[in-house]
């Protein structure tokens, strides 16, 4: 799928009330939860008393070797995955806690890398993103649709199962039609937002699924009948017709044989080698010839009758 636009926002280190089960309340207030970028400097500040002669800061409750900061500061230079955690800070001589703070690290959203297909044509389009490299933050994603380019179109929602969910679901298509759909796909952390525009029409992203239920049966006279039925996935077969590939191979050689496209939904295999196993699989495509063929069905292996 062509990928139109990137928009990537960066946001500074923030902070966030802490949600895990480490919130504890400190002496002078709640955990707070601090995001920042692997490979950054990163500054924690302590709400010290301002009669504190120093400041003892500790990492899952160990002090930190460098636990002495500049001030009321405690300073990760390059910070790693390895310093994520609950910080707090203390007075160093009665151990008050005066600050509670979970770091987080971990990465702003990449830009989703978004397929969509027509698996379930015509009613509806099924899309999927990825997010390469991963953020290693709780990432949710906003998914929205209109039908053309232009930017006063109306947006409608892309059906996700949550926020979370890296898939979501087109169900009002406009079939054949001359203006492009267009999905717009956000990635949105603590520490930035990613998104990736996709026009496509529906009729170039038709993908049936893998034929189903696909038998071999040995003949008599070195044939192998070979059965399927469309993918349950496909919703009117009847009205939406598909046409299908065989592609078969004999046990021990590189090369496949094919047959087809063909629309009936079985195929008898003429001339094998006798008492050879044969491995045979099936695909599929729209009769009308748009879009691309399925995935190769599982291999099933026979071997056919003898003379």
């Amino acid at each position: 799928m062509v990928q139109m636009l990137i928009l990537t926002l960066l946001l500074p280190a923030c902070l966030a009330s802490c949600v895990s089960g480490k919130g504890t309340v400190g002496d002078r207030g709640p955990c707070q939860q601090q995001f920042a970028v692997v490979g950054s400097e990163v500054i924690l500040n302590c709400n010290a008393s301002e009669e504190a002669a120093g400041v003892e800061w500790r990492l899952n409750g160990s002090v930190v070797p460098s636990g002495v900061g500049v001030g009321a500061q405690l300073i990760l230079h390059n910070a790693s995955l390895a310093e994520e955690g609950q910080y707090s800070c203390h007075d160093p001589g009665t151990g008050e806690a005066w600050t509670w703070i979970e770091l987080l690290l971990g990465y702003p959203p990449a830009q989703p890398k978004v397929e969509c297909w027509a698996v379930r044509y015509p009613e509806a389009v099924d899309c999927s993103w990825t997010l390469e490299p991963a953020s290693a933050l709780s990432t949710s994603f906003i998914a929205v649709y209109r039908q053309g380019m232009a930017t006063l179109g109306e947006d409608h929602r892309c059906l996700q199962l949550s926020p979370e969910a890296s898939s979501c679901v087109i169900q009002d298509l406009q079939m054949f039609s001359i203006t492009p759909c267009v999905l717009n796909v956000t990635a949105i952390n603590p520490l930035g937002a990613s998104s990736s525009l996709v026009p496509f029409f529906v009729e170039n992203i038709i993908k049936p699924g893998s034929p189903e239920n696909v038998r071999v049966s040995p003949l008599p006279g070195r044939k192998l009948l070979v059965q399927w039925s469309p993918p349950a996935s496909w919703p009117s077969p009847q009205y939406f017709p598909l046409k299908y590939l065989i592609r078969y191979q004999r046990q021990g050689t590189a090369n496949f044989h094919q047959v087809g496209p063909r629309e009936q939904t079985s195929f008898i295999l003429t001339g094998l080698w006798p008492r050879t196993p044969y491995q045979v699989q099936v695909a599929t495509k729209d009769f009308t010839d748009y879009g691309e063929y399925s995935a190769w069905s599982p291999s099933v292996a026979a071997i056919p009758g003898a003379k």
